[in-house]
């Protein structure tokens, strides 16, 4: 699995140790990022001429101009106002930083999606040191919505204008919403796992990519559970999620920052619930 840019051997920073004008240097950052992918990622939505590389032969893993026109976009950003962070890109990959913090970016996660014409992708922006993401943004540019969190800001801003951002609380796992990018979830036995989670839930839905963890942190589902992300595909939901009040772990409980198995939950008390079925087998 792909690691972040290796950082310096400096304490990890917290949101604590940043001046407020690093932090506003840093959000504005972000949005002006989020802009740039949108305007880029938007001019080849539902484009009639729209085409799709596979990156791998064993099945199709789609990447669209669209995905690498946005992460040029944003790169372009950063090396004119944060030039010395380090920034980790799913389509070009790692430059190394030397100021503790990096930048992880998700042009378009949901490739399929947007390759489908629905409006379930999104772009993800997180900046973080070694510890893990400390801001994040989830932006859904077709819809116009934009979920933001950390740095003591969990809100959204979209068409019916800015709203705060709050997990659901705590519920029985019978009356969960949980949500999944893919029905084959990874390997037989994380299929199994997931499947012991899915039939103690009320209602289990697939195919909404990063979408699903802007409406966990939106209040309006419980869980989502994955397997093999990387990354880019976690870190800024990550730091939105929990700006919202939630948890995001992987499925051993531990840290989830790198990908692979995560379990996002709405509050303690489902991801508990959860997880324990998840680790029963």
């Amino acid at each position: 699995m792909p690691q972040s840019p290796r950082q310096s051997s400096a304490q990890p920073l917290c949101a604590a140790d940043l001046s407020p004008a690093l932090i506003d240097e840093l959000t504005t950052t972000a949005h002006a990022l989020a802009d740039a992918a949108r305007k880029a990622s938007l001019r080849w939505f539902r484009h009639p001429g729209l085409a799709a590389e596979s990156k791998e032969s064993q099945r199709f893993d789609p990447v669209t101009l669209g995905d690498r026109e946005a992460e040029i976009a944003m790169r372009e950003i950063l090396a004119r106002l944060r030039p010395d962070d380090a920034v980790f890109g799913e389509e070009q990959g790692v430059t190394e930083g030397s100021s503790g913090l990096t930048w992880v970016l998700d042009p378009i996660d949901g490739t399929r999606g947007f390759l489908s014409g629905t409006p379930t992708w999104g772009v993800l922006i997180a900046v973080g040191d070694a510890s893990g993401p400390l801001y994040g943004l989830i932006d859904q540019p077709y819809i116009g919505e934009r979920f933001e969190g950390g740095f003591g800001r969990a809100r959204l801003q979209g068409p019916q204008g800015e709203q705060p951002l709050a997990c659901r609380g705590p519920r029985g796992l019978d009356q969960a919403i949980l949500f999944s990018t893919f029905p084959e979830i990874g390997s037989p036995a994380e299929a199994a796992a997931f499947q012991r989670v899915a039939g103690a839930v009320k209602l289990v839905r697939y195919g909404m990519d990063c979408y699903a963890y802007a409406l966990l942190a939106a209040g309006q589902i419980d869980l989502v559970i994955e397997a093999g992300l990387q990354a880019y595909d976690i870190q800024g939901p990550m730091a939105v999620i929990r700006a919202a009040g939630g948890i995001v772990t992987n499925w051993q409980g531990g840290d989830a920052a790198q990908g692979g198995q995560v379990i996002a939950a709405a509050n303690p008390e489902i991801h508990a619930a959860a997880l324990a079925l998840l680790q029963a087998g």
